[in-house]
């Protein structure tokens, strides 16, 4: 029980929200500190060169020096909590250890979107936690929390352990304050969120579902940034995104492990569904660290409806 000489806050500190629903003391000094590093982020992103790093992450891309600092930053943190036994960032090809003792393991892409910064679009960073005995072979399932961070007019955070989804407000004095608990995602969809438009031209199924959706005068709203296309379906307690593979892509042009993992489990969290296209995305095994797949998530039944129209053999 709270002293009685202790006043309650107006909202909610995410340090107290984490409290107040019985999230370890490790796993809430863990995101306690991943939400202490993206705000050093945030100030970056207001103060910092946006040019190439000239250096190119795993995956053959050229970085941003926005992409290269806040890949630092978030690791700079974490070896500071020494709860983390290693992490896996998009920028980097293998997995890092940090603490052979430690809980966890932390995977992390530091800075999705980060290509929109010149447009000055929205961008965010994604984390996805695990137990510390190996990330190969396991599922996206076995992930003990999911958090991302959307830097827009306002930087807010949206976690879940597990236990519904709920979103902080960074305010003016650097405290996360809670804006929304218990977040939820109704089945049907107002809006649609296509990603990998170009896959329409070999893909007849992924053409014949975007023509089903503009049929429906479905709302388009896409920004090329996942972060803020998710961050959208919540906010509105509705809607689609999809990601499917095509002749360039054909396993999806996004990651299991940093992306659509974090992802599928926060967006099951608020009650809706994540899929690949044949199972569920949280039971995917994780193969490799650069593993890719497609992508339907959002409102169940659209979500349902999408992966039927997307395996039906009756489009030519």
């Amino acid at each position: 029980m709270p002293s009685p000489y202790c006043p309650r806050p107006e909202r909610l500190s995410l340090s107290e929200h984490l409290r107040a629903a019985s999230v370890s003391d490790d796993l809430r000094h863990l995101l306690l500190a991943i939400a202490q590093s993206v705000k050093y982020i945030r100030y970056a992103l207001l103060t910092t060169d946006a040019g190439l790093s000239g250096m190119r992450n795993q995956f053959g891309e050229e970085q941003l020096k926005l992409d290269v600092l806040s890949d630092t930053i978030i690791r700079q943190h974490l070896c500071e909590t020494r709860l983390v036994f290693a992490c896996a960032s998009e920028e980097h090809p293998k997995l890092m250890e940090m603490d052979s003792n430690a809980k966890f393991i932390v995977v992390y892409d530091p800075l999705d979107g980060s290509s929109l910064v010149d447009a000055n679009f929205a961008i965010g960073s994604i984390f996805g936690v695990y137990p510390s005995s190996g990330l190969l072979g396991r599922t996206p399932r076995e992930q003990v929390a999911a958090l991302y961070v959307l830097y827009g007019p306002r930087t807010v955070l949206v976690y879940s352990t597990g236990k519904s989804v709920h979103e902080f407000l960074l305010n003016e004095v650097g405290e996360f304050v809670l804006l929304r608990e218990y977040i939820g995602v109704c089945d049907i969809a107002k809006n649609y969120s296509p990603g990998n438009l170009r896959a329409v031209n070999d893909n007849a199924q992924y053409r014949a579902l975007m023509d089903h959706w503009f049929s429906r005068e479905l709302t388009l709203r896409y920004s090329g940034c996942m972060v803020a296309d998710i961050h959208h379906i919540l906010s509105k307690g509705q809607g689609v995104f999809t990601n499917i593979g095509g002749s360039s892509y054909p396993e999806g042009k996004l990651r299991l492990l940093f992306e659509c993992g974090p992802f599928a489990y926060i967006i099951e969290q608020a009650g809706g569904k994540a899929l690949n296209g044949q199972e569920a995305i949280l039971d995917v095994p994780i193969r490799s660290l650069n593993q890719r797949t497609p992508v339907i998530l959002g409102s169940a039944q659209e979500v349902e409806l999408a992966q039927r129209v997307l395996n039906s053999r009756m489009v030519q």
